[in-house]
């Protein structure tokens, strides 16, 4: 009779009141909420893209990519020109190929201008991207926000998670760096 052998790389978690986590070998007996965390990221941030992609498509462009959307709500902001440098900085985007690939894409079909000024390029919606930005937006109260019936107390919730948002967007740069260099 064969025994069963235990792995050392789960030894660690406990069967019963374990968190809810994807990866069970990366739970630290120091902070299991940072491995439940980091599951509620994915899945929240699938759901996030799915639900911009979807909420594009109810608004009248059905080609683009979550990251497509995203940028190009962006590249709306402010009604300001935007660099490509600028708009990989502000999103945390290293790989400025995605950035640009998905900048040509917006322009192919009409909603992204280009604009040289010397050696800058820069990038604004056009007409054409700013109606789908705002039918985006009509699209985005009827569905999420009105779904959510937002109140102060939720609204107060929701800008905490936000600021931690960026406070754990903080950390986990340092972390990528320190890594990096080992």
């Amino acid at each position: 009779m064969a025994t069963k052998k235990s792995n050392p790389v789960n030894a660690h978690v406990q069967t019963r009141n374990s968190p809810i986590v994807s990866s069970a070998h990366l739970v630290s007996p120091q902070s299991a909420e940072m491995s439940e965390f980091e599951f509620g990221l994915i899945v929240a941030g699938n759901a996030f893209h799915r639900w911009v992609m979807h909420c594009m498509r109810a608004a009248g462009l059905k080609e683009l990519t979550p990251l497509d959307v995203l940028i190009m709500h962006h590249v709306t902001h402010r009604a300001r020109g935007k660099r490509l440098a600028d708009i990989c900085f502000i999103m945390n985007i290293e790989d400025t190929h995605l950035v640009n690939y998905s900048l040509k894409k917006l322009q192919a079909i009409g909603v992204v201008e280009a604009s040289k000024s010397g050696k800058e390029v820069g990038y604004t919606a056009t007409e054409l991207g700013c109606n789908y930005v705002e039918r985006y937006r009509q699209v985005r109260e009827q569905c999420l926000i009105d779904a959510l019936h937002a109140d102060e107390a939720l609204n107060r919730d929701i800008g905490e998670l936000a600021r931690l948002l960026r406070v754990l967007s903080g950390v986990y740069d340092q972390a990528a760096r320190a890594a990096s260099s080992l």
